[in-house]
């Protein structure tokens, strides 16, 4: 976003229902397990008044499940069977109300995904017994510590299920508005009745997931049968004392007879005859190992606009759109008529104070979500989300920033993610900040990622914004060596200089069309030392310099797809997270790429939605894999490798090292002794990439 940005739509305030909310932006909920056996204790209550202080409209709590501990997911997500529950909930909304906020509790039955009935021997509750397996062979790029958290939650039970008979169908309507009254009771302003993404009643409204033959199967009115007379109970039980939201899937993806726009937007008008005062339109990739970056975390931007706009055409009640809803995004989806409310849910744990800040008039200063999946990572093993550009996600008393009683001389060397999260930290505590970095521009391997992973730039951008505002002394092209930095008289210099990467010890390994990161990354942004690259290549490496697009993610990513310098036939060694994204980024513009893994995981340490897509993605490109794959020598068009016993080839005119990555700071180790106090940070400490480098750039620079 940029300075000059307006949210006139986005900041006006919204009616649901007997409710008004002061802006149109919502948090959407978002599980952070910070409960104890289902009540709300005060982490949870911090998390939430966070983001309502940081002037967002709406907040929905977390999935909160109405027959707790049946049907839940978890026993750290808020309960609302039984009023012991009632406090919990009480001090949430008051605190939420006090910021000015209206808050709203989600309901749910988790029907199939109830992982806490396996645990505890019940059997899930569903429309129909599933009839097809799903497709787990994503978790073949799960580490074993990976494998044991998730099958922790479970104790390694496996479900089992139970067609709900009408008995069932009835105790969970009671269920749903027996939970809306002690919301009620509560305080609570909304309440959001959760029919997608598989649950019970989303179950019940999915061809996929029903094949009942009586009344509530067949046609669509019979499959939203329950999720009807669930409405009007809850109707029933409060009356117009709180919103009622309905959130339905606009599409499901990923299986033969999954829900359509269609069919969401007639169920949508159902909805609203039987009572709901708003819908929420989500969306939800059916089998969460294949395509859950399709849904209900979707990696495009905007993803379920044009569905809420289908269902806003059928009802004359409020719209919510939710799927990486960025501000802008938001702001055209309410101006065009697409939706009457935004959901931010990733991008307000990025940036508790977005709506402020838009008020502010200050659109830059939001903190991007850079769309890594490192959050919900934590619930597939039942833990706290943790953010990778947000440190105090899930801990919000480390904000705000404590001013520092001293002021020191802070000299930072690197200025990729850690060394300017140390800076922009230091900085704002009230420290003196030099930045020294030996490139000719910010970032660093930020900088680099950001060609293959357009999201980064948006942190490397905000990570900008601060500096500059915040006076930081950036001196770029400057090396930094014992000498020159003593000569600034530090009291702390903190090495943020990256990780350090290595040829594999292996013949032919220094022939000049095998590159490493640091080689490549000086090819593509004509920075650095390229001696070792072949004549054409340095100078087209040049040209790209003095056209100016290698000071250009973007621009690079838009030449590359119609001219990239480098042979057809690439071999990647390595499939971690760089090597996998690299692959797909080549195999994109049209280069046949093989990828040597020499263990079985690919795309570690990526968080796990987003390895699975990322596999799956460089597989659909063309990439050819090869897991336990031990490269033997390289020659000038080709590379061996050995499997087991097998020794294959593979052609390479060039050749890209992703693998030998290794922390190291030597220049922390030649300061010992040298300077007052010194400390390391980012991939030079532990190769962690951006999550590794902003929370241990947090952690050095809080207590500085």
């Amino acid at each position: 976003m940029t300075r000059n940005q307006t949210f006139p739509h986005l900041l006006a305030p919204g009616t649901i229902g007997p409710i008004t909310v002061p802006n149109r932006v919502v948090l959407p909920a978002m599980d952070m397990n910070l409960c104890d056996d289902g009540e709300i204790e005060q982490g949870d209550i911090e998390h939430f008044v966070a983001r309502a202080a940081g002037g967002t409209g709406l907040i929905i709590t977390g999935a909160s499940a109405v027959a707790y501990p049946e049907g839940c997911a978890s026993t750290k997500e808020p309960g609302l069977s039984e009023d012991r529950f009632i406090p919990g909930l009480k001090a949430l909304a008051d605190a939420i109300h006090a910021t000015g906020s209206k808050l709203c509790v989600q309901m749910t039955h988790h029907g199939k995904v109830a992982r806490i009935d396996t645990l505890q021997g019940r059997p899930l509750l569903v429309p129909s017994v599933p009839n097809k397996k799903p497709d787990l062979s994503a978790l073949a790029d799960n580490t074993p510590p990976e494998m044991q958290k998730m099958a922790a939650v479970t104790e390694g039970k496996q479900p089992t299920y139970r067609e709900a008979t009408q008995d069932d169908i009835d105790w969970v309507v009671r269920c749903f508005a027996d939970a809306a009254r002690r919301v009620q009771a509560a305080g609570g302003d909304a309440v959001e009745i959760h029919c997608a993404h598989g649950y019970i009643l989303g179950g019940f409204l999915s061809r996929a997931d029903n094949r009942r033959t009586d009344g509530y199967g067949g046609s669509l009115e019979n499959r939203a049968r329950m999720a009807v007379e669930t409405i009007k109970a809850v109707k029933a039980a409060v009356g117009d004392s709180l919103a009622v939201l309905v959130r339905v899937a606009g599409r499901e993806f990923g299986e033969e007879d999954a829900l359509t726009t269609d069919e969401a937007r007639r169920a949508a008008v159902l909805f609203e005859r039987a009572g709901a005062d708003a819908i929420h339109v989500t969306g939800w990739g059916r089998n969460p190992f294949s395509n859950f970056t399709d849904g209900p975390l979707p990696n495009q931007v905007g993803a379920y606009v044009d569905l809420a706009a289908e269902v806003k055409k059928a009802v004359s009640i409020p719209v919510i759109t939710v799927g990486r809803v960025l501000p802008e995004v938001g702001e055209h989806a309410i101006a065009t008529g697409a939706a009457d409310f935004a959901a931010m849910g990733r991008q307000l744990l990025a940036d508790p104070e977005l709506v402020n800040k838009l008020k502010a008039g200050t659109p830059e200063n939001v903190r991007p979500c850079i769309n890594c999946y490192v959050c919900v990572q934590e619930n597939f093993w039942d833990d706290t989300p943790l953010c990778a550009v947000n440190p105090a996600l899930g801990n919000e008393k480390l904000l705000p920033l404590t001013p520092t009683r001293t002021s020191k001389h802070i000299v930072v060397v690197g200025a990729g993610p850690g060394g300017l999260e140390v800076a922009r930290v230091a900085r704002e505590r009230g420290h003196r900040v030099t930045v020294l970095d030996k490139s000719d521009r910010l970032g660093g391997t930020l900088w680099f990622s950001s060609l293959t992973t357009p999201d980064n730039q948006r942190l490397l951008n905000w990570l900008k914004v601060q500096v500059e505002h915040l006076g930081v002394d950036i001196r770029l092209a400057t090396e930094a060596t014992v000498a020159s930095i003593k000569a600034l008289r530090p009291d702390v210099v903190v090495v943020a200089t990256g990780a350090v990467r290595d040829r594999p010890a292996v013949p032919g390994a220094d022939l000049p069309h095998v590159h490493t990161g640091d080689s490549l990354r000086a090819l593509m942004t004509g920075a650095g030392d390229v001696s070792r690259v072949s004549p054409l290549l340095r100078f087209i490496a040049k040209l790209g310099k003095l056209s100016g697009i290698t000071k250009s993610p973007a621009a690079i990513r838009t030449v590359t797809r119609r001219f990239l310098p480098m042979g057809k036939n690439v071999v990647v060694v390595g499939g971690s997270l760089v090597g996998l994204e690299l692959a797909e980024f080549l195999a994109e513009r049209g280069r046949t790429v093989t990828l040597l893994e020499e263990g079985q995981q690919l795309g570690v340490p990526m968080a796990l939605p987003r390895r699975w897509t990322a596999v799956r993605t460089a597989g659909r490109h063309g990439v050819t894999i090869h897991r336990h794959a031990t490269v033997q020598r390289i020659t000038p068009d080709h590379v061996e490798f050995r499997i087991d016993e097998q020794t294959m080839t593979a052609p390479a005119s060039m050749v890209i090292v992703a693998s030998g990555v290794s922390a190291q700071a030597p220049l922390a180790d030649a300061l010992a002794g040298e300077v007052p106090e010194v400390h390391v940070v980012g991939d030079a400490g532990s190769v962690d990439y951006i999550e590794g480098a902003i929370h241990s750039a947090w952690k050095v620079a809080t207590k500085l």
